[in-house]
């Protein structure tokens, strides 16, 4: 997503900005979790980042669930008249990692939280 966000707020930083989960969300943060959670009572919290590698087969396969709409990303992306949309597209395309087979190497990344009551 990360991706995908910064590529639009190139091109539209009022627009794509706020609908950036990221942004919009403060709990998406080590620190605020965290606080979250002390607030509830528990000691002893910890965050961790947990990172699942998402291949994807190429631009294609990366590309395709934006045009779905639902989530906010791709909700964003179909809001977005067919010539913005294509530059958005071109604009991922060509700043995404990709490997000589075509392939596009990403991170998912979340954060877990554990603590003692």
């Amino acid at each position: 997503m990360r991706c995908f966000w910064d590529a639009a707020a190139a091109l539209d930083p009022a627009g794509a900005r706020g609908k950036d989960e990221a942004l919009r969300f403060a709990l998406c943060r080590p620190e605020p979790l965290r606080a979250l959670f002390e607030g509830t009572g528990l000691r002893n919290v910890a965050v961790d980042a947990i990172a699942v590698p998402t291949v994807f087969r190429d631009f294609d396969d990366y590309w395709s669930p934006f045009l779905a709409g639902g989530a906010p990303a791709p909700a964003y992306c179909m809001s977005l008249d067919a010539a913005r949309r294509a530059v958005l597209r071109e604009r991922l395309r060509a700043t995404l990692p990709v490997a000589p087979d075509g392939r596009i190497p990403l991170s998912a990344r979340t954060g877990m939280v554990r603590g003692a009551a």
